[in-house]
């Protein structure tokens, strides 16, 4: 066995895989470049340290379940004039996500409620946070089924877990009150814990006709608004505005 096949080798054993893989690389461009001893472990360190950060967005990524790749450069401001770059740069600091805030999205369908909120949770990965998304659907069916269906308990661990959790149409239906009181305990769990994202087409004063108990609409009320900011989307439907059409412009 040759020194750098040895070398490789030592390298696997230390889970230093992606070293291992570009070690005759590094030593070509050491070589060529007559690098010193500390740049040529610099450089190899280096390429180590990128892969394990890109590979750990492609896993928080993977496991965040957003429905589209859609960052927050793709959010148009000048089409919401009901936030200013200023706010949206504010969102963009994620100081909210330290101070434990929650944020509230609200508007009628199509002004962009679900793309900003999944622009700020792939903002936030890109950051180190944790970050899941779920529909309000989704959400009921996996605290519903966890405790029989393994993926639904992994689903709701990894929330729980998570620095930030996206609600996405919490008005798209309304719900028993044995679900009602299953999602107030969800949120209690992330009370004080992690902050949540929802998007809705109605205001928090109107939740009770998803929720039904008053109970619960107060107690659920009571810990996600503590802390937290309403933004209201307003304007047309993007859907609307930039429908494709078979037929082409003509």
């Amino acid at each position: 066995m040759s020194t750098t096949d040895s070398i490789k080798e030592m390298l696997g054993n230390v889970r230093l895989r992606h070293s291992a893989t570009i070690l005759d690389e590094i030593l070509k461009n050491a070589t060529d470049k007559a690098l010193s001893y500390e740049k040529f472990l610099e450089s190899l360190l280096n390429q180590e340290i990128k892969s394990r950060e890109e590979k750990k967005f492609e896993r928080l990524m993977k496991q965040a379940n957003f429905p589209q790749y859609q960052t927050l450069d793709e959010f148009d401001i000048t089409e919401q004039k009901s936030l200013s770059k200023r706010q949206l740069n504010q969102l963009k600091e994620l100081t909210w996500i330290e101070q434990g805030f929650n944020l509230i999205l609200l508007g009628p369908p199509g002004v962009g409620k679900t793309m900003l909120s999944v622009g700020l949770g792939i903002h936030a990965i890109q950051n180190g946070y944790k970050a899941v998304f779920t529909t309000m659907h989704d959400l009921l069916y996996h605290l519903k089924t966890q405790e029989i269906v393994k993926s639904a308990k992994t689903r709701i661990k990894r929330m729980t877990d998570a620095d930030l959790v996206i609600i996405d149409d919490l008005m798209f239906m309304a719900i028993e009150k044995h679900e009602a009181n299953l999602f107030f305990q969800f949120i209690n769990r992330l009370y004080g814990q992690t902050s949540i994202i929802i998007t809705s087409n109605k205001g928090p004063e109107d939740w009770g006709e998803l929720l039904g108990d008053p109970a619960i609409t107060t107690a659920i009320l009571d810990r996600i608004v503590h802390r937290c900011e309403v933004i209201h989307l307003a304007g047309d439907s993007y859907r609307l505005k930039y429908r494709v059409s078979i037929f082409g412009s003509n």
